[in-house]
């Protein structure tokens, strides 16, 4: 049986980037293999993002929501987009021009992978950088070491979209670490194939980053790992053990920073206590 002609849509959500959008947008465009649809969905932009959007007319669909976060609109993207294969692109980060052909010619050379991401290329404040080791990416099997830490990077993906409805999409409650969520319920049963070749440019450093604006992120890193726990009645017990003893590790983290301000919750005691008992039950 023949695979569907691959149909990629590409959803950039975008709030008050006016900075940034254009080069976003621009390298998309400027693809070799050209995506099939192009969704920039403005999550409630105050600025002149909006009337840059209106420049580009026909080359891209504009849907316009109220301020919901970066979830919200990459759902409601996904959601009215038409694709089989679904591309991400952060409005700050880009392209660059052979991105979507690899992915293309990769998943046609490896049919059974479902998911795949780029290389990429990091500037901060205006200079490339390496990656620290722990951020090196990984082919295949990527659930234990995407316990510890992000491991895909949302421009970089191209994932097939039923997986991604089978999933459950992004989880609109978490303001940040909603790709770390995503990723690991996604790579717990998927595996998640790297192409060598690096697919974007990612920028970073610039004061308004999602990550800057939320103290503790850990606390929904925790969050996506319990969620694992209990969502997955059948998980193994290797996996079980990994997801214990990586959320007893973000757990007293969190614990001995809110005895450092001399904070009067205890909630992180109170679920370390929980998870060092079920630990010991295993």
């Amino acid at each position: 049986m023949m695979k569907p002609v691959m149909r990629i849509s590409v959803i950039i959500p975008v709030y008050n980037r006016e900075g940034y959008i254009r080069r976003a947008i621009d390298s998309v465009l400027n693809q070799n293999r050209p995506a099939d649809e192009i969704i920039v969905v403005d999550d409630g932009s105050t600025d002149t993002t909006p009337s840059i959007l209106a420049d580009y007319g026909e080359n891209i669909q504009v849907v316009y929501q109220e301020n919901k976060g970066v979830s919200a609109a990459r759902n409601r993207g996904i959601r009215v987009s038409s694709g089989n294969w679904i591309a991400l692109l952060d409005s700050d980060d880009e392209w660059l021009p052979d991105k979507l052909a690899l992915q293309q010619t990769w998943l046609k050379e490896n049919p059974s992978y479902r998911i795949c991401q780029t290389q990429e290329i990091w500037i901060r404040r205006g200079k490339r950088v390496n990656p620290m080791k722990k951020h090196t990416k990984i082919h295949g099997d990527i659930f234990f070491p995407s316990l510890k830490r992000c491991l895909v990077s949302p421009s970089a993906v191209l994932f097939d979209r039923q997986l991604f409805e089978e999933t459950g999409g992004f989880d609109e409650s978490f303001p940040v670490c909603e790709d770390y969520d995503l990723w690991l319920r996604i790579s717990l049963h998927e595996p998640v194939g790297l192409l060598p070749e690096a697919g974007i440019i990612k920028y970073g450093g610039h004061a308004d980053q999602l990550s800057r604006s939320v103290w503790g992120m850990d606390r929904f890193r925790v969050i996506a790992l319990e969620k694992i726990l209990t969502g997955n009645p059948d998980l193994s017990r290797d996996k079980t053990e990994a997801v214990l003893r990586e959320l007893i590790h973000k757990l007293t983290v969190l614990h001995h920073g809110a005895l450092k301000r001399n904070s009067k919750e205890n909630a992180w005691k109170k679920k370390l206590e929980k998870y060092n008992f079920m630990l010991q039950q295993l």
